[in-house]
């Protein structure tokens, strides 16, 4: 197989991945944080180094802040509906996944309220224009994607937390489609909530994410239970990470995660990213002069792209196309509207969604040539 869905989770993982994984079940399978015997000190241990594998990565000193959760949308979650209160306003993009549209749209019957500014792809003076222009006196959180996971546009994220806190208003980044890619620097960039997934460009498991904050804003918390701590009382304690971290925590997927963060260190994003966006290129370069395909951006560029690319082959549904892509030439790509309605309606690809091809560390020029003969035969 020629994995190229990497944009809903990334395949194949590292083998420190799999390999943490496994010892995490075989060394140190004890419940961390409940109990004092040698098993789930290493158990709580791991966690930890966890912590501070992503402490060092985002470069923030306080590994409380670091709170591990499911998936980027339970992160999202989190923040938004533990930070917004009645009659609160919210601005975000035109590119947000259902992951912030579902919730606050949820969040409307305590009459919260949300505008869409609109981003300008390659004019971040526009974008930041636009967000300015969609703040009000109620607006109280900016929530943006760090790039778009349909269309791989970047939004200036520094910059829009800066005008923000002109402001003070708090901003939370959803980097599920760059962390690992791209760096944000939260000792000199200072968005106040990071949201992000462990099993993409992070090359964790499935089922882990993590939400870092970084402000002294604490979001209430979603759930209630457990956690190891203060047990006598009836509350939820408001230490941290322990208010977020309810309930047995997944011990070997927190493994797997910071081995690939590790993993991801190692490698260096720069060095990552410039070999995806190098293949995105090529690929958008390979498709470009076929007139029967559909190309929605600019050619690519890592200042204003993460490596995502979508098309449509004239005369055939998206779906038509990576169905024969996988049965043909066993080549996995994504089709439809990717969670992610709001991008379509901003490119007018509501109706017919897009094929989505994201690359990873371990894409090769070979597949990508593999892939424009395949295109070429469907077209």
């Amino acid at each position: 197989m020629i994995y190229l869905d990497n944009g809903a989770t990334t395949y194949p993982k590292p083998r420190a991945v799999t390999e943490a994984i496994n010892r995490a079940i075989r060394e140190f399978g004890a419940n961390p944080g409940r109990g004092g015997h040698k098993m789930a000190i290493r158990a709580s241990e791991e966690l930890y180094k966890c912590r501070e594998s992503l402490a060092e990565y985002y470069n923030i000193e306080d590994l409380e802040k670091i709170v591990f959760t499911n998936n980027c949308t339970t992160a999202l979650n989190t923040v938004i509906k533990g930070v917004l209160k009645p009659n609160d306003h919210v601005v975000i993009s035109c590119l947000e996944h259902n992951a912030v549209v579902r919730p606050l749209e949820k969040l409307k019957d305590i009459g919260v309220t949300y505008t869409k500014a609109v981003i300008f792809p390659g004019d971040d003076d526009k974008t930041l224009d636009s967000f300015r222009n969609s703040i009000n006196n109620k607006t109280r959180l900016v929530i943006c994607t760090h790039a778009s996971n349909v269309f791989g546009f970047k939004l200036p994220i520094e910059r829009i937390t800066a005008l923000c806190h002109q402001y003070d208003i708090l901003v939370c980044a959803d980097v599920a489609q760059t962390g690992g890619v791209f760096n944000i620097d939260l000792g000199e960039n200072k968005v106040d909530y990071i949201c992000g997934a462990g099993h993409k460009s992070f090359y964790g498991p499935m089922g882990t994410g993590f939400l870092i904050i970084n402000t002294d804003v604490i979001p209430d918390s979603l759930t209630e239970g457990g956690t190891g701590s203060n047990s006598l009382m009836k509350t939820q304690p408001e230490i941290l990470p322990d208010k977020f971290e309810s309930g047995t925590p997944n011990l070997p997927g927190i493994a797997g995660l910071r081995a690939g963060v590790e993993f991801v260190k190692q490698k260096s994003s720069n060095r990552i990213l410039n070999h995806e966006i190098r293949l995105i290129k090529k690929l958008y370069n390979g498709l470009q002069n076929n007139k029967k395909i559909i190309l929605y951006t600019d050619a690519p560029n890592e200042k204003h792209f993460a490596p995502v690319l979508s098309f449509n082959v004239r005369n055939f549904d998206s779906e038509q196309v990576s169905a024969y892509l996988n049965k043909n030439f066993g080549i996995a790509t994504r089709s439809g509207l990717h969670c992610c309605p709001l991008a379509h309606e901003f490119m007018q690809t509501e109706d017919v969604g897009t094929v989505r091809i994201v690359p990873s560390v371990f894409t090769t020029d070979a597949q990508i040539n593999t892939v424009l003969y395949a295109i070429s035969k469907i077209s």
